[in-house]
């Protein structure tokens, strides 16, 4: 009898305990610096995956890029290199993202990235850049306001 009770709070105590750990990780809806980390996450799965749509929602209604470009120019220049390469990969070589301490609706990401395009396995096109990203709140959700890179 107590070898059967001791193995039914261990057949509990697996699933009890995975379960904290995803409900621990619900607060990381309330962190805004978790929730502009994931933001910059999805905009790398996006991207490598060619979701244009999905880019397209991450990106703020006043998004610009290099100062000039717009959210048009973002949805052609996708579109052309998602058309151009069948793979695409963007490489962060080194990232940092932060929380503005003053405005809280704002956050930056600086990051080191490579963009390879292949037609097929073998990358045929490779590039470095330096990005930095503007991050801003807009109802609840971090939007890409901002990029600029070198």
């Amino acid at each position: 009898m107590k070898r059967e009770f001791g193995m039914s709070i261990r057949k509990l105590a697996t699933p009890l305990l995975l379960l904290g750990l995803l409900l621990g990780g619900c607060g990381a809806k309330d962190d805004p610096q978790a929730r502009l980390e994931a933001a910059v996450q999805q905009l790398q799965d996006n991207l490598e995956a060619k979701k244009t749509a999905a880019v397209l929602d991450q990106l703020h209604k006043e998004f610009r890029a290099q100062q000039a470009n717009d959210r048009d120019w973002a949805k052609r220049t996708m579109t052309l290199l998602f058309l151009r390469h069948n793979n695409v990969k963007v490489l962060a070589l080194g990232k940092s993202s932060r929380v503005d301490v003053t405005y809280r609706d704002k956050g930056y990401t600086d990051a080191q990235v490579a963009l390879t395009g292949a037609e097929g396995l073998i990358p045929d096109s490779a590039r470095h850049y330096a990005v930095k990203l503007e991050w801003w709140q807009d109802g609840g959700e971090w939007k890409l306001a901002r990029l600029d890179w070198e």
